[in-house]
């Protein structure tokens, strides 16, 4: 399936600013470069045209986090809670989200591209128009997430869990995996390769001569 992305309107000519905390966590049109951000936790946070590069995250909590047109290219949000965030225009590139818990997020115009995303939740989460290309996508946790207009090119789904969420209209055929978490009812309508449908066949208990 090819799903069409909206990409983050992001205009030239930002300037780089420091992130620091703020009395109102809003912060808009400018450039988060080459540092880290340490034991945050603020709910609700803002991001509205920024981009992050070479940002690393560390035991960070933005429950309630908004992202708005914005770029993260080359950070690491590695075990980051984005928990119950609205992520909207949105590109994650070349990036380290090891364990980011997007759990009960809304993400809607978002790219995943060339990042290691093991372990990854999106448990509960709505997912429209979402991207993944070439991402490592291992344990990641989709359990009970709405997929409308999601895209899988080219990453590995091993022991990804999609129980509860109907794989209808997702297209796995470009990716690979040993084992899925899914019950059989929520694979109706996944397109998959010969040899994948051989594997979920297993699923079924059935013995493939």
């Amino acid at each position: 399936m090819n799903v069409k992305i909206q990409k983050p309107k992001i205009p030239d000519g930002l300037t780089t600013t420091k992130y620091q905390q703020m009395e109102e966590p809003f912060y808009e049109m400018c450039i988060i470069s080459d540092c880290s951000i340490r034991s945050e936790e603020i709910h609700r946070i803002r991001f509205e045209q920024v981009i992050f590069k070479n940002v690393t995250f560390i035991d960070v909590s933005f429950r309630n986090i908004e992202l708005t047109d914005c770029c993260f290219d080359h950070c690491d949000l590695s075990n980051t809670d984005f928990r119950d965030g609205s992520i909207h225009r949105v590109e994650f590139k070349e990036s380290k989200i090891l364990g980011l818990n997007l759990s009960d997020a809304s993400l809607g115009n978002v790219l995943f591209e060339n990042c290691n995303a093991n372990m990854i939740s999106f448990s509960y989460s709505k997912l429209k128009q979402v991207y993944f290309h070439s991402c490592l996508l291992r344990k990641a946790d989709y359990y009970e997430s709405k997929l409308n207009k999601v895209s899988f090119n080219d990453c590995d789904l091993n022991e990804a869990n999609f129980e509860q969420a109907p794989l209808k209209g997702i297209d796995l055929s470009t990716c690979t995996f040993d084992r899925l978490n899914i019950s059989i009812k929520d694979l109706a309508g996944c397109k998959v390769t010969p040899e994948q449908a051989l594997g979920f066949a297993r699923l079924l208990g059935l013995i493939i001569k």
